[in-house]
This record gives structure tokens, C-alpha cells and sequence, in this order.
């Protein structure tokens, strides 16, 4: 069945040919406008200096004066070979296609330089002043209202002519995760993957195309290149990409707050056209979805869209994947859009990031921000579980090895080689923008050359820094006086340190300059996952310059790679320029057998975990856990036969195990003082009439004290108790009279020394939620704020106290947990209701065993005396070996009927253990019959379920008691 791959820019875009240029006319426009009249001069204060007014040095004296630009030279000849649609990206049908993982050309409506392609007619941003923007918006409010005017039809029109021509073709696409095609291509490659239909944008603006040619356009990337495209309206997409996505979601997700002006504006009037963008791809996917169908949805872009998939297509296989960073949740919380965003990702059966560390910050937003139960795999909502998961991206070898075999980038190491004979060359490319780290990098690059005097005119730094669209003038201009003072202080006639250039080069020369550097650094802020460091890896094996090969890599540890790679590249905090520096001087003196012994390590990263790796591990992953997901749906699970159900209870003989919950399967939720049970006398009847059987052995487990179960069942003696949730058991008894002690399972001392923290943090909620209260167990807290005033304020808080007791007493094996009754519940990790369920089958295996064992000791020949052990009991091997009964692992279960029933997340463990015994998995052995039944809607991974709650349950049990 076809796999969906859903991303924001399609790998396809469209060159029309023979057409006026847009971006052309446009230019010639701006330079018949005149110039605008010079700006006056800057003053300087004569008390100031002009270095002064620049970017700070921390490591010289003042910046001697400007001196023209030394790189100018260098641009023009890394320029020989600028990128062109058909000299760098090739064909898709071309075997040695290959799209940079890293292409840095990714700006809505950036591609017009390089095809011939429509401009946009997105109006202009909103203004940075607040009563501007509201009279802005109020005037758009108008211009919606008022229908639109025939001259505006045809003047749109007329200019949409200007493409209507036939001679045009599809290319491959500038813009986009290059990483993410080269893996989905390598995955069809190696036939992991099939039937790939891509969904995405064309990168450029459609208002100007006739509906004609947008549906010419569709049809022939559908029928030739699998694709399809999404049109949406270019105020839409302006709206969606360069503000909200690029301007208020790109920044939170990389720790950067938006604290400028514009940045409110931007996300007031933009988050609808986010929204709309969202809804966009979504109603494209469930068009073409067929039952059977996977779909992967991809990045920040489309954060919506699983959730909305999902309200149309319930049944639906979905993924999502997220390459960018995750923030914690303080940072994630910033944003006003947090609950929507976090719902739509949660429409997915699974969420995966490029590392455990931001699957962690979004399981933890998740539990603090939505108030749901977050546990190691995944988010348990009310109705169904979402399971979440990291794997990292990771490279193309074959398809790289195929790209570096070009003629061209053969000659460019020549050349590059010759250049920089008997320099050793640390290369660097990036973005110019406030996550990349440039500014730390090339101070660190500074205070390593001031600090070392004698690697000076023997290093050369080259730094690739291609611009963005982005209004970061600041950084610009900051980083531009870094670069003129290391030119100024250390560039002499013969040599020169620093070259910068403020530009991108061709592929060919990108992996030239991977192939003839002695390092690779990257000090980014904060990055999902650089797959540059993975290409310098690949590049540096030797194959093309021997004499340059293992080059060390040195990694900012903010990039999802350091995770990655484990220590064996140079990890660096982008902020410590001393530590940098001190990276930078280790590389370039590392002996070659430790370069060797590094770059074997890394490389089997690279080459272990690639691209096809990846895309079909996450596909195989979301199968398996989608065929759970249905598993466990109740839509999928059978009804309980009541009539099949008695039919086993008549057939069993060895005996029958019941282990019910209480509330909210034998009873309605509530306190002890004010429980309510549906015929509570009915209740009682009915399980007194299950013990009268001597076959039969009943369970309640419920969350509630000892003392508190001991006086609700106080009429029915010989039954069973779990209490506080596995932590306390009292064993059935066949004797009624016998009294029973309690078997305390934790060291109640030890559970208040964590108690004792726990209710400090709880204390101080309670002071800051009005109509909270903390309730105190044996072995667990619990704060209720279900009567607080302020319930969006009391959830928030609870949100935060459930982490806050998460965080400081994960070591102490506790953890803290929102529920549906508006409460969060403190209690210990080792016991459970399984683990008490478990302890409860144990002791009947035992039992059964030691009465086994005596029968064959009695009919033994005599022997049995010398069978008895220190302790005076049955050596079981002994009598196995002298009788031939067999060992406690082999001995028949010791029932052979089991009903287990609740309703709740604390009973799920209790059905996965019976399960369990079903399938005869463990060393437990196998049970014949066994019947787990969840009573209500929730998703569960009970075998059947019962829908008429508490009293249906009752009437099934009651006949039973009374069948035989």
C-alpha cells in the first residue's frame, strides 16, 4: 500500500521556460525608482572610539581600522561554479542523484534566482506598532467583507497569462530536507519502502497560475513523479512561513524567545494562516487516502495536520517525525498556541524526534501543559495511547559515494589543495542566523589564535556563511566586525586566516572542502541534527586525498549529531570560547592514532545508522505499534459473552481465580464517607455467592487503604484484598473465620522518607490552589483540586507539581500522576496491581506444588525422610529426581479459570500479566481459560469489554455464581 510523505516543499518544483521573469521584471522596476537620498553621516562622540560602537573583542586591545575586504577574491573564485538547476541538482531518474541533507536555499519563494517562477502576492507584513496593526487588521476585516471587484478578476487574470505556456518542466526542488528525500529514496532503493507519494508545496507562489495550469501541473507530478501538489493562496503561505513558522515557531523550538515587536503581530494575524495551511495538506491527504494507506507527516511546518487526519480518518496509520529541536516545556509553554500544537501532533499513532533527550521534553510538555499521563513510551489520553520514540536521521553512503566520484569535485580538491598547500584547514558552513553559532565560533577561532601564536599562518579557517531572509542585521553586523578584526590582527602579505564568505557554494566544492579538511566544526545553539558532521565523516576516509583523512570533528553538544555519535567526536559548549579554543588546538595536535581510533568510531555511526535505516525502522515501528493501537481500540475488541464466559466457569476443575477492581467496575468513583455502590447489598450477595464455591478464589483490588477495604467488605469474610495499589494484600482464606494478616509488600519507614519531600512540594500547591486538598495514604499522596475555584489555574499547577515531584524524586522510585478525576497521585514504582496479582498466582503455584510434592513423598518407597530439607521442608528436586514429579517450572497452573476486570490505566498492567498467562508466555506456565474484561470505552488491552458498567458486571458474576 502507497506510504504518504508529507512535507512542506515537495522535492519537485516547476521552471517555466520561455516565459517573462517575474523576479526580472520586478528588479528592473526597483531600478527605475530613484535612489533614496544618502543617510547623514554617524557622529561619534569624540570620547569614542569607533570599535567602541562595534562588537566588544574579549581577547585584544582596540581594532586597528578597516581595511578593505580580503575575501572579496575568494568569493569570486569559490563563485566559478554557482549553484544552477542543471549543473547541481540533477534528475530524478539520474542515478547519481543526491539532494544535500544540508541545502540551505529553504525560504518560501527563494528559488526565482535560479528558475523562471511567478513572484508572490502576499501583501506586505503587519507593522511593528500595536495601533497600526489594529487599524491594519480592521482594514483587512473590511477588504474580506467586500466582494471582490470585476477590475481585480481581470487584472489577475491578465497577469496570470504570462504563464500559461506549454514549455515548461518539472526539477528537481532548491528547497526542502534534502536529508528526508535521500533517506525515503534509499529506503525505495532497497525496497523497505514502497509506493512513496509525496504531499508538499511547489516553493513558490501559485495566486498567478490559472486553475487550468495548476491542474496540468498536478496531474503530471502525480502520473510521473508520485507527488502531490498542495495549492493554497500566497497570503497563506507568506502568512504561514516567513511569520508564524519562521518568525515565532523555528525560534521557540531552538530556546530563542521572540522578544522583538513585530514578533506579537506576527503571530496574532498569522497563526490562522498556519492553520490554514495545515488544513490544506490535510484535506489533500484524505482525498487521496485509501484504506490500508501510511501516512508520515514531517516537521514544525505541518504540526496540525496528524490530529486533523485523524478526526476524518479514525482508522487511519500515522506518523509524525520532527527534525528540529524540542524545547523544554518552560520554553514550549511560551508559546499561546502550546495546546493546539501539542493535540495536533497527538492525532499521530506515533511521534518520533531525533533524540531521547527531545522525546523527554515533549512527554514532559505534554504532562505539564495538557495534564494527560506521560510514561516512558508514549501519552495515554483519555481514549487511546500515542506512543513516542527518538531515532536519529541519519545519510545516503551509496548515494554520496556515487555524488564524490564526479569529475568536478576531483578537481576542485586539486585546486582547493593547491591553494591551501601546507595550511592545515578547519572548514565550517552554516546559516547566518541566531542558532547557527557563527558569532562563538569565529571568536573562538580568535581568542585560539591570540592565545597560540604559533599556529598562526599555519591555520586557515574557512567559513561558509550563507544569508537567510531573515532581518538580523545586528548579528550581521556583528559578525562582520569579528571578521574584520581577525583580518586586521592576523592576516599578513602571504597569508590569511579567516575566509569568509558570505555566500554558498556548489555541491561539487562542498564535498571537496569535506574531503581536504584537517576539521569540521559546528557550534550550533541548538540543533535537531547536523548532517554535515556525518558527510565530513564519510568524505574523510582517504579515498580522494590520502593525505588528508580522519580529520577530528569538533560539535557544538546542542545538536542532536553529539548525541549521536557518543563522545568520540570534540564535544564543545558554543558558549565557552575558552574551552572552543582550547577544541580547536587539540584537533589540529592529535596524534594520527588517536584521529584513526575516533574516526573508526564515528564512522561506524555513519554507516550503521543511515538514512535508509532510519526511514525503514520508523516505518516498521509505526506499523507495529498502529496494529496495537487497533488491537487495543474498542471498536476492535468483542464484546464479553456472557454465555461463553459461563461455559468455561462450568468447565473448570483445578479452580478459578476472580481479581476485580473496585472502583469504577464494582462501584462508582468517590469517598469512603460518601461511596455510592449500585445495590450495594447486591454487591456483597453476589461475591459471598462466588466464595460459597470451594473452587472459587476472589480478589478486590482497588487504590483505597487497608483499613478503608476492611470496613466496605467487612460482610464478606474469606474474600481477598489488594490494597493502595498492589502495595498491600490480604490472602484469601477458604476458612470464614480465620483472620488474615495483611502482607505489607514496601518497608513503610522507607516510604516516609520520600513522603516527607513529597509533601513539602505538595504543600506548596495546595497554598496556591484554592479548594485543594492533599490526601495521605500508607504508601502514597494525593492531591485533589477537583473543587478548586479556578480550574484552568488549578490544572496548570498540577501540570507543574506532577513534574516538579517527577524531576526531584525520580531516584527515590517514585512518580507523580495526573488523572481524570482532577487529581495527581504520588506512589511508588516498584508495586503495582500487577506485581500484587502476580505475588497472589505465585502463592497458589506454591500451594499446588507442595501438595503435589507431598502426595509423591507419601506413595514414595520408603525415601521420603531423606527428601526433607534443612528447614524441614519437601526438597522439590530430590522428590523430582526419586518420584519423577515434575520441577515448580513444569507443575500445572493451579487454576484453570481467571477472570480479571477494571477500568482504569492501574488495571491495565494487571490484563497485560493475565495475557500473558494465556499465551502460556513466562516461567508462570499456562492458564486454560482466562477472561480480561475492561469495563467502559477506554482503548485497553483487555480481550473483551463491558459497556454497561458496574451493573453489568454484577448481573455477569451473579450468573455465574449461580450456574452451577
Amino acid at each position: 500500500m502507497p506510504t504518504f510523505v508529507a512535507a512542506f516543499f515537495l522535492p519537485y518544483t516547476v521552471d517555466f521556460h520561455d516565459e517573462p521573469n517575474d523576479a526580472q521584471q520586478h528588479l528592473q522596476q526597483q531600478q527605475q525608482v530613484p535612489p533614496p537620498r544618502p543617510a547623514p553621516p554617524i557622529r561619534i562622540p569624540s570620547h569614542k572610539s569607533l570599535h567602541e560602537l562595534q562588537q566588544p573583542s574579549l581577547f585584544t586591545g582596540p581594532t586597528p581600522p578597516t581595511t578593505p575586504d580580503p575575501n572579496a577574491d575568494l568569493e569570486e573564485f569559490f563563485a566559478q561554479s554557482r549553484p544552477t538547476a542543471a549543473k547541481h541538482f540533477l534528475k530524478h531518474s539520474d542515478a547519481r542523484a543526491f539532494i544535500r541533507n544540508d541545502s540551505h536555499i529553504d525560504e518560501w519563494d527563494s528559488s526565482a534566482g535560479i528558475f523562471n517562477q511567478p513572484r508572490s502576492r502576499a501583501g506586505p507584513a503587519p507593522p511593528d506598532d500595536i495601533l497600526e496593526y489594529a487599524k491594519a487588521q480592521e482594514k483587512l476585516k473590511q477588504q474580506r467583507e467586500r466582494k471582490q471587484s470585476p477590475r481585480t478578476r481581470s487584472s489577475r487574470a491578465s497577469s496570470g497569462e504570462r504563464f500559461t505556456g506549454d514549455n515548461w518542466t518539472i526539477e528537481p526542488a532548491v528547497q526542502g530536507n534534502g536529508g528526508l528525500a535521500n533517506a525515503v529514496r534509499a529506503a525505495q532503493n532497497s525496497q523497505n519502502v514502497e509506493d512513496v507519494l509525496w504531499v508538499g508545496t511547489l516553493g513558490f507562489p501559485t495566486d498567478t497560475l490559472l486553475d487550468g495550469k495548476k491542474e496540468e501541473i498536478s496531474e503530471r507530478l502525480e502520473n510521473e513523479y508520485d507527488a502531490l501538489a498542495v495549492y493554497a493562496s500566497d497570503s497563506d503561505l507568506d502568512g504561514h512561513y516567513a511569520h508564524y513558522c519562521k518568525t515565532i515557531l523555528w525560534p521557540v523550538l531552538h530556546y530563542q524567545i521572540p522578544d522583538h515587536p513585530k514578533s506579537k503581530a506576527y503571530e496574532d494575524h498569522s497563526w490562522v494562516y498556519y492553520v490554514n495551511i495545515n488544513q490544506a495538506f490535510a484535506d489533500k491527504i484524505c482525498r487521496s487516502y485509501k484504506r490500508g494507506d501510511t501516512i508520515w507527516i514531517h516537521d514544525y511546518h505541518l504540526l496540525l495536520v496528524p490530529g486533523m487526519i485523524r478526526k476524518k480518518l479514525p482508522d487511519a496509520q500515522i506518523g509524525f517525525f520532527l527534525h528540529s529541536a524540542f524545547p523544554s516545556s518552560e520554553v514550549f509553554r511560551c508559546l499561546s498556541t502550546r495546546k493546539q500544537l501539542l493535540e495536533g501532533m497527538l492525532g499521530a499513532n506515533l511521534i518520533a524526534f531525533q533524540t531521547s533527550e527531545y522525546a523527554h521534553h515533549f512527554l514532559q510538555t505534554c504532562s505539564r501543559l495538557l495534564i494527560v499521563e506521560a510514561t516512558a513510551d508514549g501519552v495515554q489520553l483519555e481514549d487511546h495511547f500515542v506512543n513516542v520514540t527518538s531515532l536519529a536521521m541519519g545519510i545516503d553512503p551509496g548515494a554520496l559515494a556515487t555524488a564524490r566520484e564526479e569529475q568536478e569535485v576531483r578537481d576542485w580538491i586539486k585546486v582547493i589543495r593547491e591553494r591551501y598547500a601546507d595550511k592545515r584547514l578547519i572548514v565550517a558552513r552554516d546559516k547566518l542566523d541566531n542558532v547557527r553559532g557563527v558569532r562563538q565560533k569565529l571568536l573562538a577561532f580568535e581568542l585560539f589564535l591570540n592565545k597560540h601564536p604559533e599556529w598562526r599562518g599555519k591555520v586557515v579557517l574557512l567559513q561558509v556563511a550563507t544569508s537567510t531572509n531573515e532581518k538580523q542585521s545586528e548579528l550581521v553586523a556583528t559578525v562582520s566586525d569579528i571578521v574584520t578584526r581577525i583580518d586586521s590582527v592576523h592576516s599578513t602579505l602571504a597569508h590569511q586566516p579567516l575566509v569568509f564568505l558570505k555566500q554558498d557554494i556548489g555541491f561539487p566544492q562542498y564535498l571537496a572542502l569535506l574531503s581536504v579538511a584537517d576539521v569540521l566544526m559546528i557550534t550550533s545553539l541548538r540543533e535537531g541534527m547536523n548532517l554535515t558532521a556525518h558527510e565530513f565523516v564519510y568524505c574523510q576516509d582517504g579515498k580522494e586525498s590520502q593525505s588528508k583523512k580522519h580529520g577530528p570533528l569538533i560539535l557544538s553538544e546542542f545538536t542532536g549529531s553529539a548525541a549521536v555519535f557518543g563522545g568520540h567526536q570534540l564535544s564543545v559548549n558554543p558558549w565557552d570560547y575558552q574551552k572552543c579554543a582550547e577544541a580547536i588546538r587539540i584537533a589540529l595536535e592529535m596524534t594520527d592514532t588517536e584521529r584513526a581510533r575516533r574516526y573508526e568510531r564515528l564512522r561506524h555511526v555513519v554507516m550503521t545508522q543511515t538514512g535508509e535505516y532510519w526511514m525503514s525502522a520508523l516505518s516498521k515501528q509505526l506499523t507495529q505499534v498502529h496494529e496495537e493501537h487497533y488491537q487495543r481500540d474498542t471498536m476492535s475488541i468483542p464484546r464479553l459473552s456472557v454465555t461463553q464466559l459461563t461455559q468455561k466457569y462450568k468447565a473448570a476443575t483445578r479452580g478459578r481465580l476472580f481479581i476485580l477492581d473496585y472502583e469504577g467496575t464494582l462501584a462508582l468513583h468517590g469517598s469512603v464517607s460518601l461511596q455510592v455502590i449500585t445495590s450495594p447489598q447486591r454487591v456483597i450477595d453476589t461475591l459471598n455467592e462466588l466464595l460459597e464455591d470451594p473452587l472459587n478464589i476472589v480478589y478486590i483490588m482497588s487504590g483505597r487503604t487497608p483499613e478503608e477495604l476492611e470496613r466496605l467488605f467487612r460482610q464478606c469474610p474469606g474474600l481477598g484484598i489488594i490494597a493502595e495499589n498492589g502495595c498491600f494484600v490480604r490472602e484469601h482464606s477458604p476458612n470464614a473465620s480465620e483472620t488474615i494478616p495483611w502482607l505489607e509488600f514496601p518497608d513503610l519507614e522507607q516510604m516516609q522518607l520520600w513522603k516527607g519531600a513529597v509533601r513539602q512540594i505538595l504543600q506548596y500547591y495546595h497554598e496556591r490552589v484554592e479548594g485543594s486538598w492533599i490526601e495521605e495514604r500508607h504508601c502514597s499522596l494525593i492531591f485533589h483540586y477537583e473543587n478548586a475555584e479556578d480550574m484552568d489555574g488549578a490544572a496548570r499547577q498540577a501540570g507543574d507539581c506532577a513534574n516538579h515531584i517527577n524531576d526531584a524524586c525520580e531516584s527515590q522510585r517514585v512518580h507523580a500522576v495526573p488523572t481524570v478525576d482532577k487529581a495527581v497521585v504520588i506512589e511508588p514504582l516498584d508495586w503495582s496491581k500487577g506485581s500484587a496479582a502476580a505475588e497472589v498466582y505465585m502463592k497458589l503455584r506454591h500451594q499446588a506444588m507442595e501438595k503435589q510434592q507431598e502426595e509423591a513423598r507419601i506413595s514414595a518407597d520408603g525415601s521420603a525422610d531423606e527428601e526433607l530439607s534443612a528447614e524441614g521442608k519437601v526438597n522439590s528436586e530430590a522428590v523430582a529426581k526419586s518420584t519423577g514429579v515434575r520441577l515448580a517450572s513444569q507443575t500445572p497452573a493451579p487454576i484453570d479459570f481467571l477472570l480479571v476486570a477494571g477500568d482504569d490505566r492501574e488495571d491495565e498492567i494487571v490484563f497485560r500479566w493475565a495475557n500473558k498467562l494465556a499465551d502460556g508466555n513466562g516461567l508462570a506456565g499456562k492458564v486454560r481459560d482466562v477472561t480480561t474484561v475492561s469495563v467502559g470505552k477506554r482503548n485497553t488491552e483487555a480481550m473483551a469489554t463491558l459497556t454497561q458498567g458496574t451493573t453489568g458486571l454484577v448481573t455477569a458474576l451473579q450468573r455465574l455464581a449461580r450456574s452451577c
